[in-house]
């Protein structure tokens, strides 16, 4: 991580301020998430307080201070979504996971996130894993859904 860290910096030989949302950006499209260590050692590069640092990346919902799940799943709270009931179905999600959005399981297998719309309406309410669509969800739903790829899991481990 702090090589990571440290080759991301070099290529801001002199960076202010000004590159901190970059900086941010690159390091977390490297790593997935923003580590506190990396959080300290980017302050300490720009001489800048990492609870500066801390409080700029979190005003911005880009960014994610755990690592995702090995199925990270997006859920869909636009206008159609919402009024075909995607609260229930992330109430849903976050019961069976015992996680919130934006955490990820103890695991490591699963992580949530809302996003404002994935551009689906005509499946809603509709779920991303992956990049895998799963149209017209249902709390009822969710349940086969996570089973499905916890499936996976089993069969890709049988075959390691």
């Amino acid at each position: 991580m702090e090589n990571t860290v440290e080759s991301i910096m070099e290529r801001y030989p002199k960076a202010g301020r000004d590159s901190l949302i970059p900086i941010l950006q690159d390091i977390q499209n490297k790593q997935g998430y923003l580590s506190e260590e990396a959080i300290v050692k980017v302050g300490q590069r720009l001489k800048l307080p990492a609870s500066k640092i801390f409080g700029v990346a979190t005003f911005y919902n880009q960014f994610r201070f755990e690592p995702l799940g090995k199925h990270h799943i997006q859920v869909c709270r636009g206008t159609a979504c919402h009024v075909l009931g995607s609260s229930s179905v992330l109430e849903e999600l976050e019961k069976q996971l015992k996680i919130k959005s934006g955490q990820t399981t103890r695991d490591g297998l699963f992580s949530v996130e809302v996003v404002a719309c994935i551009g689906a309406c005509g499946l809603a309410p509709v779920i991303a894993v992956n990049g895998e669509f799963h149209a017209r969800v249902t709390t009822d739903s969710i349940g086969e859904i996570l089973e499905e790829y916890k499936e996976k899991e089993l069969e890709g481990a049988k075959h390691e």
